[in-house]
């Protein structure tokens, strides 16, 4: 008696096979691992678009007081110390923020901070080292707007954005090439997502003008 020889997978079939299983696999773990940052994105969207209604309120503090005037020489720029005077606001009135610039002027020196829904800015006189220091932030509303706009965040956050960026794109086509697998929902599904693409192109062309 002959051995009967099982029937072969074509490639093809073997191939969509582990095509619809790749994609399910990252559709699924995707998703999880970038729920916290696809949901923070998408309700910091609609406090951005509506800004006006979930406008945090704007704090500020002034302060006034006196540098060691060894760090403001009148004369040379060369003995400013310009380490000193940055870890003297930081140290002091806990300044926070990135050191977004320090510009040397005849008179004065002016030292500004920027960090994401905060700023702070002091003027000082190079002939005394009194100075003053405006501290503003808006509040959460307006740090989490900054996140989302990667506004005065610096480079590690900029890199989050793109990650995520990179996951939602990756989540959307897993999503649709899962779809293109299920043949009693693929005609649907690709029905509404010409729909969906075309009313944003309408509402675009037609009021978002």
């Amino acid at each position: 008696m002959e051995d009967q020889k099982k029937p072969t997978t074509p490639r093809t079939t073997v191939l969509k096979r582990r095509t619809a299983k790749i994609s399910r696999w990252l559709h699924i773990y995707l998703s999880m691992i970038s729920f916290t940052i696809v949901l923070f994105f998408s309700v910091t969207g609609l406090t951005l678009n509506h800004a006006d209604y979930f406008q945090g309120q704007t704090r500020t503090r002034q302060q006034k007081g006196n540098l060691n005037s060894s760090w403001v020489s009148p004369t040379d720029t060369n003995r400013i110390g310009k380490l000193a005077i940055v870890e003297f606001f930081r140290n002091r009135f806990s300044v926070k923020g990135a050191l977004s610039d320090f510009r040397i002027e005849d008179t004065q020196i002016s030292v500004a901070f920027k960090g994401p829904g905060y700023e702070a800015a002091a003027f000082i006189d190079r002939k005394t080292g009194a100075f003053e220091l405006t501290e503003s932030s808006t509040g959460l509303i307006g740090f989490v707007n900054d996140l989302h706009k990667g506004r005065d965040t610096g480079k590690t956050w900029a890199w989050v954005i793109d990650i995520s960026a990179i996951l939602m794109t990756l989540i959307s086509l897993s999503g649709l090439i899962l779809l293109l697998f299920i043949k009693r929902k693929r005609l649907n599904g690709m029905l509404l997502l010409v729909i969906g693409t075309l009313l944003v192109y309408i509402v675009y062309h037609f009021w978002g003008q």
